[in-house]
């Protein structure tokens, strides 16, 4: 619908073609939460540019919809399918309207998960160095149970990910798999180290906690690992901004570490430092088919 909202103003529809592009997206709408740890997910976000974009072509051409699609209206005439918490509002005028990219900058994520994984991550190694003894060495034996304090999710709590894409959804697997290897990395979602048993061990040890304060919110949320340990000492990590967030960015050089750590797996490092050459030059790029060829 944001889609057919953006092409609207582009094409200069008048307010009713407007209502009528927002009510024929809702009708190509179609994103099921169940696809959201597989690899379909990528589909939703290009269906929803594409179909967004014929709605208000459509609109633009007469076909008309429902103009009450974003009320809150009961009945077989209302929009089931929003979620039951759906509450609409007027939208406020520009001048008192503030955007959220305008107050934050763009996230980088060290390791290909998702996003909200990255705060229980930096809390378990936090937490994992608190509970390391003997000259460096950590034991998970040792650890009786593990307490999750996160937000309230539809979708990234999966005690027992099955696939790698379960995994980047799973609050529990990337907290665990902190704590057996110090960090998380693209390694981490392979089939071996999903299948391992220490992995399996930990998993079935841990609880997962809602404060209220910790709200599902990029901006506001934050992850605390607890490890309850067998003699009953408790340590606690936490972490109100991981390092990727817009209020600690990676530097430089974690940004390349990433891009060659990944890359290395589908191209050669040639290729690789071309590329990065070429973005860091790309004003300077005169022809960027280079670009395109060096990424096949």
């Amino acid at each position: 619908m944001g889609s057919a909202a953006a092409i609207a103003k582009f094409l200069k529809l008048n307010p009713n073609q407007c209502i009528n592009a927002l009510a024929i997206a809702a009708s190509l709408a179609g994103a099921p939460m169940a696809n959201a740890a597989t690899q379909a997910k990528p589909i939703h976000i290009g269906n929803a540019a594409r179909l967004g974009f014929e709605a208000a072509l459509l609109a633009s051409n007469g076909m008309e919809g429902n103009a009450n699609i974003l009320d809150d209206i009961p009945g077989c005439f209302g929009f089931s399918a929003f979620y039951g918490d759906y509450q609409p509002q007027e939208i406020a005028p520009l001048e008192q309207t503030h955007f959220l990219l305008e107050e934050q900058d763009i996230a980088f994520k060290r390791f290909p998960a998702h996003l909200g994984m990255h705060w229980v991550v930096d809390a378990a190694v936090s937490v994992r160095q608190l509970a390391t003894i003997n000259e460096g060495v950590f034991s998970p034996s040792v650890i009786e149970k593990i307490i999750l304090r996160v937000p309230v999710s539809r979708y990234i709590n999966r005690p027992f990910p099955k696939t790698e894409h379960e995994a980047r959804h799973s609050f529990q697997f990337n907290a665990c798999s902190a704590l057996l290897d110090g960090d998380v990395s693209i390694e981490s979602f392979s089939e071996t180290n999903l299948q391992r048993d220490a992995l399996h061990e930990l998993l079935k040890k841990v609880e997962l906690q809602h404060p209220e304060d910790n709200v599902a919110n990029f901006e506001k949320m934050y992850g605390e690992v607890v490890l309850v340990l067998k003699n009953k000492d408790e340590f606690c990590g936490r972490c109100d901004t991981f390092y990727g967030h817009w209020r600690n960015p990676l530097s430089r050089e974690s940004l390349i570490k990433k891009f060659k750590n990944n890359a290395s797996y589908v191209l050669q490092q040639d290729n690789i430092n071309f590329i990065i050459d070429a973005v860091e030059n790309l004003e300077n790029l005169r022809d960027c088919s280079t670009l395109s060829s060096d990424l096949e």
